[in-house]
């Protein structure tokens, strides 16, 4: 089956629709790092670089092509920035729409960040989206997956927008349950990769670790912020939260080595109960020495890209590459669901006229 790929952003998608077996042909990205990185990956497709809106002649081509995939940017719908949806990158979901009109796919696949699929804020935006996609023939349903739901160490969450066309039966929610699996803890991954700074994880983050002079507490001492800046210490016994874009500074997830290297009690477990129980803040001080940021290998390995993959540009832009993917191992299990239906569920029935309405199944 043969795919085209939109937002590619450094190719996470596009790992996990080969690894399901897809043929990508095309591809498409404005960032000039993360065109870099996809060209270093994925030689064999043709990468069309530059705003999607002024890409559509050269997809003619790939009329009717078996999927088109995609997550177009996510910040004016994230509860991480404004959730602002006249965010001019919030019209981009609208420029995939179009893309899938033009092309007409047997199916697609539109990935963004869970409050756009749940929040009330943006059901006028669901849908004028889903309108679109109906009046182009498609049954469309919205699937909210956690990626450690699917052997990814990482708890995020995000919303995929499926759609298929008549004579293919719409993806439910069922179909996911067979490829549940749980997923390594944190020690898990990172212990067989070697220390940062050895072979295979040179690229380390130098940004310090220092503690707030005001801390907010959450009853986990996981959450909340102990640390200046937004990176929160990880559990090495048990799952990443969802890595930023915005890591490479003081929003890089943070690690204990003695707790994770050497099975010692965990430094930040200790202090938030000190702080628990009305201890004094040591703010404005660096942390212990053995306190540090994730580095790029470890983030690449938690978002499930290969070992091998070749990341370019500057370690802030790499950080971002990293951050911004679809995991790579999540994107596989949505790309397995739509080939399931694509080859095993393919009627006599002719495929729709375009703007044609169909029913919209909600999972």
């Amino acid at each position: 089956m043969k795919a085209v790929s939109l937002f590619s952003g450094a190719g996470g998608m596009d790992v996990g629709f080969k690894a399901a077996g897809f043929e990508i042909v095309a591809a498409n990205e404005l960032d000039k790092h993360a065109c870099e990185t996809f060209q270093a990956n994925h030689p064999d497709t043709l990468l069309l670089e530059g705003d999607i809106d002024n890409c559509g002649a050269d997809l003619n081509e790939f009329t009717g092509i078996d999927v088109v995939f995609g997550g177009p940017p996510c910040q004016g719908f994230s509860v991480a920035g404004k959730m602002d949806p006249d965010d001019p990158r919030s019209k981009l979901i609208f420029s995939f729409c179009s893309i899938v009109e033009q092309l007409q796919p047997k199916a697609f696949v539109m990935e963004n960040v869970k409050s756009l699929g749940s929040l009330s804020k943006f059901e006028c935006v669901r849908i004028a989206l889903i309108s679109r996609f109906q009046k182009a023939g498609y049954s469309v349903t919205i699937h909210i997956l956690n990626a450690k739901d699917f052997g990814v160490p990482q708890s995020r969450e995000r919303v995929f927008f499926i759609g298929v066309k008549k004579g293919f039966k719409p993806i439910s929610s069922s179909i996911f349950q067979k490829y549940r699996k749980v997923a390594p803890t944190l020690r898990e991954v990172l212990i067989p990769l070697g220390k940062p700074g050895t072979a295979g994880n040179e690229r380390i983050c130098n940004a310090k670790v220092t503690l707030a002079s005001k801390p907010i507490l959450r009853k986990s001492p996981y959450a909340g912020m102990l640390f200046n800046g937004q990176g929160r210490p990880l559990n090495p016994d048990g799952w990443a939260s969802t890595l930023p874009a915005s890591m490479g500074g003081n929003r890089t997830p943070i690690i204990d080595n003695n707790h994770l290297y050497h099975g010692d009690d965990a430094w930040v477990e200790d202090y938030h109960q000190h702080l628990m129980k009305g201890g004094k803040p040591q703010g404005m001080h660096d942390a212990p020495s053995y306190l540090r940021r994730l580095t790029i290998d470890e983030s690449a390995l938690l978002q499930t890209f290969p070992a091998n993959y070749i990341f370019c540009g500057p370690s802030s832009r790499v950080f971002s590459q990293i951050g911004n993917a679809v995991p790579c191992g999540l994107a596989k299990v949505v790309a397995m669901s739509v080939k399931e239906s694509l080859l095993g569920n393919l009627t006599t029935s002719h495929l729709p006229e375009r703007g044609q309405n169909f029913e919209i199944a909600f999972t």
